[in-house]
């Protein structure tokens, strides 16, 4: 248990060696339930995107792809994970489209109504006080501007479930759970979409 604990744990703040693995795990263990997620998104321009968590950088990559024409910055609170999205999205990187840099959604140091999407996958887990983090989110989007968070666990499924007790600080939610926060935190024309046979779930929220 100690070492898959260790392994399984990454998920939160991926360092050295297990951390690289995870990480490696994540770009192509997520890429169709976060393709999924883009699936549901609206027909938007955006011009300023704000992927939060990035993991290895694989989903910023996507965003680069679908919205030709947009920057991306790209954040995460783990180094190695900077490094890895860095990487991962060089090309974009050298040609002005994309940053990547360490940052945290619970005291983002970023430009006030700057970005037009911001996106949340497989991430929001872990964050500190959601309210305050999608206070945070909110803060630096445009008015209008959308938040989109998309998870692999619907906060009742039995695996996630498990892993909750086994990962320390991680907290699963249901749809109607983060929807609830996201009024809160001052977000309106909120929409859910439940995957037909897994747990996925994507929410979609306008400032």
């Amino acid at each position: 248990m100690g070492l898959f604990k260790n392994y399984v744990s990454q998920t939160r703040k991926p360092e050295g060696f297990l951390g690289k693995m995870m990480i490696k795990g994540m770009n192509s263990g997520h890429a169709k339930m976060a393709d999924w997620g883009l699936s549901h998104f609206p027909e938007i321009n955006p011009h300023e995107i704000l992927e939060i968590g990035c993991g290895g950088g694989r989903n910023a990559g996507e965003l680069l792809k679908r919205y030709t024409k947009a920057k991306v910055t790209a954040i995460d609170y783990s180094p190695l994970s900077v490094e890895q999205a860095k990487e991962y999205n060089k090309t974009a990187i050298e040609s002005g489209r994309c940053i990547v840099q360490e940052g945290n959604v619970s005291a983002l140091t970023l430009e006030t109504e700057n970005y037009d999407l911001a996106t949340a996958f497989e991430t929001i887990y872990f964050w500190p006080g959601l309210k305050t983090c999608f206070s945070e989110v909110a803060k630096v989007l445009t008015p209008g501007g959308y938040f989109m968070i998309v998870n692999e666990s619907d906060g009742t499924d039995a695996a996630s479930l498990k892993f909750e007790k086994i990962i320390d600080g991680m907290k699963t939610y249901t749809a109607e759970q983060i929807i609830n926060v996201l009024k809160e935190a001052g977000f309106s024309e909120i929409k859910s979409f439940h995957h037909e046979s897994k747990p996925w779930i994507t929410v979609i929220a306008k400032k």
